[in-house]
């Protein structure tokens, strides 16, 4: 049966009366090598990464149960790195191929609204860093968001500083 065209207009008016909370997530990264004179490591910044990436549904729902005291969400501060280079989906739960170790980041408010966790990772080996992770754990845990981004190229002792924002604005 069809609806009737009073009802679609009254539901479709309801739908924008409602204000709408928004959420986003940017991440920044920048990377440091190693001065072959001074031994010092240099920093470039690579700037931002990805705006709007893919804040996943297991972060979603692991968000939700933090509300209802079922898991903590301050465990949102593991940062994952690797080579994977599929587009990312909201039903990811895993980096696609995820190297090396997760580093904790620290955690802080920067600024009204957004959550800010950085972490700085020392590669023991020669890869193309192409995605990036937000866990709940050091392994295992729950995937929060995922990015995408062009190859960063590091070497044995290369870093690179990850910088991830989550920002949920309240309605004007």
């Amino acid at each position: 049966m069809k609806t009737p065209q009073w009802l679609d207009r009254l539901i479709a008016r309801r739908r924008h009366d409602c204000p709408q909370l928004k959420v986003h997530t940017d991440l920044f990264a920048r990377v440091m090598r190693r001065d072959e004179k001074t031994g010092l490591y240099v920093p470039k910044d690579l700037g931002l990464l990805g705006h709007c990436r893919k804040f996943t549904t297991a972060g979603r729902d692991f968000i939700i149960d933090s509300l209802q005291n079922l898991t903590e969400d301050d465990l949102f501060k593991f940062h994952g790195s690797g080579t994977g280079v599929a587009a990312e989906s909201n039903a990811d739960t895993v980096l696609g191929t995820e190297v090396e170790t997760r580093d904790t980041g620290t955690q802080t408010e920067n600024g009204s609204g957004t959550y800010r966790t950085v972490a700085t990772h020392t590669y023991g080996g020669t890869f193309a860093i192409t995605e990036h992770g937000i866990f709940s754990a050091s392994s295992g845990g729950t995937l929060l968001d995922r990015t995408v981004f062009t190859a960063i190229n590091v070497v044995n002792t290369d870093q690179i500083e990850f910088t991830f924002d989550l920002t949920i604005a309240a309605e004007a």
